[in-house]
């Protein structure tokens, strides 16, 4: 994905047009519904383990093409394919060359890729959202073991984030880009910080 944003529009166009014939153990089956299949690329931006960054991307690059899925004969179909070790890619087929000249719809894309190619956040914004999302749910996980020991409010979850983000901020740190997991030391801290009691 990245390597088209380091190519000229042209280049990156030839590169991209037909990619899909050269997949291995890949059938695409709308090659048979188009005129022209060799002017699409199947383009992939997330699968089912795709880290933060990759789902994060994948969002913004959706939002910016679902402008081109539109009408009887759209540039861009959103795709998604299954696969034996990911389970599934997701992404969308789009339609690179019309009439001879580059479609609106590529430029869109390669512009993208080409901000990708330079910084690999297309929106901080969206992407600290996901993180805090994610580790707020990884404080609930990794607590599993604790809070069958823990006489526990309803609102502890909540709680616990907080102390940790006012005293022990190391703890919410994203790794794996997968948002943070603090340790058991680090929760323990928190709920005794809270004055939570264990369960007799």
């Amino acid at each position: 994905m990245t390597r088209l944003g380091e190519l000229e529009l042209k280049d990156a166009a030839k590169d991209a047009a037909g990619n899909w014939q050269r997949f291995q153990c890949f059938v695409w089956f709308r090659d048979r519904e188009l005129k022209k299949p060799e002017e699409w690329s199947v383009i992939y931006t997330h699968n089912r383990d795709s880290g933060l960054l990759d789902q994060s991307n994948a969002a913004v690059i959706n939002k910016a093409m679902m402008l081109f899925t539109e009408g009887d004969d759209p540039d861009v179909v959103m795709e998604s394919h299954s696969h034996w070790a990911v389970g599934h890619v997701d992404g969308f087929s789009i339609r690179v060359y019309k009439r001879g000249r580059i479609t609106k719809a590529f430029r869109t894309y390669h512009e993208l890729a080409e901000r990708m190619a330079d910084y690999p956040i297309l929106d901080e914004s969206d992407y600290s959202e996901r993180e805090s999302n994610a580790t707020y749910e990884n404080v609930g996980e990794a607590a599993w073991r604790l809070k069958q020991e823990f006489s526990l409010p309803e609102d502890w979850q909540s709680d616990v984030y907080g102390w940790l983000a006012d005293h022990r901020d190391h703890a919410l740190e994203n790794t794996d880009d997968q948002g943070g997991w603090p340790d058991e030391d680090d929760l323990e801290a928190a709920f005794a910080g809270l004055g939570y009691q264990r369960a007799a």
